[in-house]
């Protein structure tokens, strides 16, 4: 290793780091089920009320994967409170699923979990970059296998499956069907994440 600062550039990261630790320590003391927070490269960031097309699409999505997963028995779907914590980060996606093999260790009481197979990520102005950049990187490189960002004001949903360590664009859409790959068996129209009347005549295929 041709660095003659090593040592110095070693010393001055794990300084960080331990501040950061106390930083994330701190985090966990204050976060508490009233107001989303996440800790994102060593900063709080607490996030803004949404607008009503978030809330929407949030929810109609929500309702159609928790159905399906119901009735399919094959895990459990998680939603905006939801502390997802990895290596360094701590996140609380819009919506995640975890596969039965997972989600049969969760305990009643527990309020930090490891990282799901798939996450959903609906857009905002505040909290865009993060969702394209930050989790994008990180939910990669901690192996969640499917990761979904919607657009509510475009209506359009992008779909991302994991392929060797790497995000790869399977679906760009907002028409036609999607089908998800975490979640076996689980297909939509697209329209049925915006749309409150094809929602609901979605959900009792699924339910019926």
């Amino acid at each position: 290793m041709e660095m003659p600062n090593a040592v110095l550039f070693a010393r001055k990261l794990d300084a960080a780091l331990k501040a950061e630790h106390k930083k994330r320590e701190h985090f966990y003391k204050t976060v508490d089920e009233n107001r989303k927070m996440e800790f994102i490269n060593g900063e709080i960031v607490f996030q803004s009320p949404v607008k009503l097309w978030h809330n929407n699409a949030v929810g109609n999505l929500l309702q159609l994967l928790r159905a399906y997963v119901s009735r399919e028995g094959i895990g459990f779907v998680g939603f905006e409170k939801i502390l997802i914590s990895l290596t360094r980060n701590d996140y609380e996606p819009d919506i995640c699923f975890f596969s039965s093999e997972k989600s049969k260790k969760f305990k009643k009481k527990q309020m930090q979990f490891p990282a799901p197979d798939f996450v959903v990520e609906v857009l905002s102005e505040s909290t865009e970059r993060h969702d394209r950049e930050t989790k994008f990187q990180d939910y990669a490189a901690h192996g969640v296998g499917e990761y979904w960002i919607i657009d509510p004001e475009r209506e359009i949903v992008e779909q991302y499956i994991l392929e060797n360590e790497d995000y790869v664009l399977a679906v760009k859409s907002g028409d036609g069907t999607i089908d998800g790959a975490a979640v076996s068996g689980f297909q939509i129209p697209i329209k049925a994440i915006f749309d409150e009347k094809l929602n609901l005549e979605t959900l009792k295929k699924i339910i019926l």
